[in-house]
């Protein structure tokens, strides 16, 4: 009995991946992503010239996402892989290793050089991965990954360049729009505290401080201490919101709101915030250009 529900089940997955990863014969490369914010990007640039599919849909976290059966199919049948890297998606490290030994696997991190990386521990040389919060940093990203793509595929190059010149202007007026937003907060109160510390590129670019309960992985956890010295933080600074996020759980976030209650604080949530994926598809959350612009919305309407 458990063999024929085990077969039934395979059935099933292929039957799906099948569907989900498309018809190879279009003639269309297919280029795997981890997160939704690649996705966005690479489809940007090649327009309908290429299928792109993200492993990682809405609310997912790819610090934490293990690839599943489904994900391999997809992953063996790409041309291409393109992930995040600088230690995003440790689950995957493996996997993604061994494929790089049969099919191109590039890193979107590799397009940033070292030195504009946020450091985190420089002797072990850990940086922060979250480099898409940073509007220009992504940017130049997007613009190494047009050069890697139109070099992989030279039929496509004349597209990607033109694509990329659109999208690039896009992201200009986006960087400029969070500026100018953010600048409208007083200092005292653009102070940014979410559930992990995923938001450091966006502090330094748009002049915010952050604060993250968790360190810049959701794998490692918060502890008694944390949520002290937040609470009194919070309570000492009068800081007016705080903010949860869609892929993290709100447990952390929920025990900074009692701890600063039972010092008579009361003090509200002022949004969930989007940062490790996207929102659903089809809705201006579901791209990069409206899931930032979404945040900062929260973000000024909370703080200012």
């Amino acid at each position: 009995m458990k063999n024929i529900v085990y077969i039934c089940s395979l059935f099933f997955l292929f039957s799906c991946t099948e569907r989900t990863t498309g018809d190879k014969t279009s003639g269309k490369p297919l280029i795997i992503t981890t997160t939704g914010m690649i996705a966005d990007a690479v489809s940007n640039l090649v327009g309908d010239s290429a299928q792109v599919i993200a492993l990682m849909g809405p609310g997912v976290d790819p610090h934490l996402y293990k690839a599943t059966q489904g994900d391999l199919e997809r992953l063996q049948k790409a041309d291409i892989i393109i992930y995040n890297g600088i230690h995003l998606e440790g689950k995957m490290s493996e996997i993604l290793e061994k494929l790089s030994k049969k099919k191109p696997v590039i890193a979107m991190g590799d397009g940033i050089s070292k030195d504009k990386l946020r450091v985190l521990d420089k002797d072990a040389m850990i940086y922060d991965p979250h480099i898409w919060f940073d509007v220009a940093l992504w940017k130049e990203a997007v613009d190494a990954m047009s050069k890697t793509l139109a070099a992989k595929y030279p039929q496509l190059a004349k597209t990607i360049a033109a694509n990329k010149v659109s999208y690039v202007s896009k992201l200009d007026s986006l960087h400029a729009e969070v500026k100018i937003q953010m600048a409208s907060i007083p200092v005292k109160q653009r102070v940014l505290i979410t559930a992990h510390d995923a938001f450091g590129y966006f502090g330094l670019a748009y002049e915010t401080e952050v604060l993250g309960l968790q360190g810049i992985s959701t794998v490692s956890d918060f502890g008694l201490n944390n949520v002290t010295n937040l609470v009194n933080l919070i309570v000492d600074r009068k800081i007016k919101s705080v903010f949860t996020e869609t892929s993290v759980s709100d447990q952390s976030i929920r025990a900074v709101l009692d701890g600063c209650r039972q010092k008579g604080y009361n003090i509200s949530i002022g949004g969930s915030l989007y940062s490790d994926a996207m929102g659903d598809a089809g809705t201006p959350e579901g791209t990069y250009v409206g899931m930032v612009r979404k945040n900062v919305h929260s973000i000024v309407e909370a703080l200012k």
